[in-house]
């Protein structure tokens, strides 16, 4: 059985790039199919609804990983997008917004990427995954 903090890693990865295609499709699609302008896709309610998505969702994988494996950055590189995200929705300047959110994403898919490989190294005597001595909090 898959741990939750796995799922839920790649979870937000998959949230994150979501979040990446929506910022990079939402401008060619209005561009080349008007049609699709009426779906409001592009409103401050889609930015509202992935935040509140990928808060919780983030927080605990990351608390866990960080709880499990002892590598604080991971989080601090998650929280540090999040906090890219939550300013990216507060100032809701267009390009603004979107070049905060693109960073934040990144920084946040980065963080559950090597919070993931963490807990791939069950080979790895240090990981405590595999039930050997945790490493020491980097």
């Amino acid at each position: 059985m898959k741990s939750s903090q796995s799922v839920m890693d790649r979870m937000a990865i998959g949230l994150s790039v979501m979040c990446t295609v929506h910022c990079f499709a939402t401008p060619v699609i209005l561009a080349l199919l008007p049609s699709f302008a009426v779906m409001q896709i592009d409103s401050e309610q889609f930015h509202l609804w992935i935040l509140a998505a990928v808060m919780p969702t983030s927080l605990l994988a990351l608390s866990l990983g960080c709880k499990k494996h002892k590598r604080t950055r991971y989080m601090v590189s998650g929280v540090t997008g999040l906090a890219f995200m939550i300013f990216a929705v507060l100032l809701g300047h267009e390009v603004l917004e979107k070049a905060l959110t693109l960073i934040g994403s990144a920084f946040i898919a980065v963080a559950h990427w090597f919070n993931y490989q963490q807990c791939l190294k069950q080979n790895d005597d240090n990981c405590p995954c595999s039930g050997g001595e945790p490493d020491q909090v980097v």
